[in-house]
């Protein structure tokens, strides 16, 4: 592989939005989503109404990745009515663009230092310092890092830690988190006293509870994978961490639409105006890009990738638990 520092200007070219390809994927989504809603309303058969909202769930995820794009600037920079749009479905989306746009510029800016803030990741502690740490402190570290955290995302990633959070934190520098608090109760609640608990569960619920789910692991796998690289603040680059610490995330066609391309998401970490449509591109047309360390959504992959626990300093890899000792 060439050099790391010498493939970023190669992919400037790719940094450029197509805007009527960009309105159509979020205008497109949008209306297939609101069509999936409406088929899990009480009027049509209950296997129906259970396929829609596991549809919903999925273009949500689609949408979110638009609306994660759209943050860093990489598709309508410059339109108004783009902006407005984003902040709406980032209020809906539970993932309002205030507490969003810091915690995730900090990610790019940060990713993969050992001696850094975890602010927009999971955490990562070495083994040394997790033996030499209290029980509440593992207990609080592990937690972040547990399974159920990851399949409850809705709640332990987005409601509370992203939304609620930051509303309690500064009202009103995240008065958009507060607003998305509001309004989800507010239309929870309308759900069930107009079309009863069936429709809040297939129509609210549901889909998001999957959405975040998915969203959740696919943000820990695309940092958290065996082989992956982290480093202290002194050896970081920008680019290594691209490249050695994002993982390409290997899906089939049908699933790389629906997750708009973020498999790939070392190209993603290497130039973040790329737009998602475009990543294929550089997949296709710079070979040195495609020897990036992998992972995917096999079960077993799945597997390896939740055991990762800790850093261990001297074999310089994510283990696991086991062996460290009390």
């Amino acid at each position: 592989m060439k050099p790391i520092e010498s493939l970023y200007p190669r992919t400037k070219s790719y940094a450029r939005d197509n805007a009527w390809k960009s309105w159509w994927c979020i205008l497109s989504t949008a209306f297939l989503l609101v069509t999936a809603l409406a088929g899990t309303f009480p009027s049509l058969p209950l296997v129906l109404r259970l396929s829609c909202s596991g549809l919903a769930a999925l273009l949500m995820v689609r949408l979110f990745v638009i609306y994660h794009d759209h943050q860093h600037r990489a598709i309508l920079p410059q339109s108004r009515l783009a902006d407005i749009l984003m902040r709406v479905l980032g209020i809906c989306l539970i993932c309002p663009s205030s507490t969003w746009c810091h915690s995730h510029d900090h990610h790019h800016a940060h990713n993969s230092k050992l001696r850094d803030s975890n602010l927009g990741s999971y955490p990562v502690m070495t083994a040394g310092r997790y033996q030499s740490s209290s029980r509440g402190a593992r207990f609080k570290y592990l937690f972040q890092r547990h399974p159920l955290t990851l399949l409850c995302g809705r709640l332990t990633v987005f409601l509370f830690s992203m939304t609620i959070r930051s509303a309690f934190e500064s009202p009103r520098k995240h008065y958009d988190c507060l607003l998305a608090v509001v309004l989800h109760l507010a239309f929870g609640t309308s759900l069930i006293i107009i079309f009863g608990w069936n429709a809040l569960a297939l129509t609210l619920l549901g889909p998001f509870f999957f959405a975040s789910a998915l969203g959740a692991y696919l943000f820990y796998a695309q940092h958290n994978f065996p082989g992956v690289t982290l480093m202290d603040a002194e050896g970081w680059t920008y680019e290594g961490a691209a490249l050695e610490s994002s993982s390409h995330l290997k899906t089939g066609p049908i699933l790389s639409w629906f997750t708009g391309n973020i498999g790939y998401h070392h190209f993603h970490h290497l130039n973040h105006r790329i737009p998602f449509y475009r990543l294929p591109e550089i997949y296709r047309d710079i070979p040195e890009l495609r020897q990036a360390k992998t992972t995917s959504l096999h079960p077993f992959d799945i597997l390896r990738c939740l055991r990762l626990k800790v850093w261990c300093v001297q074999t310089q890899r994510l283990v696991g638990l086991k062996g460290l000792g009390p």
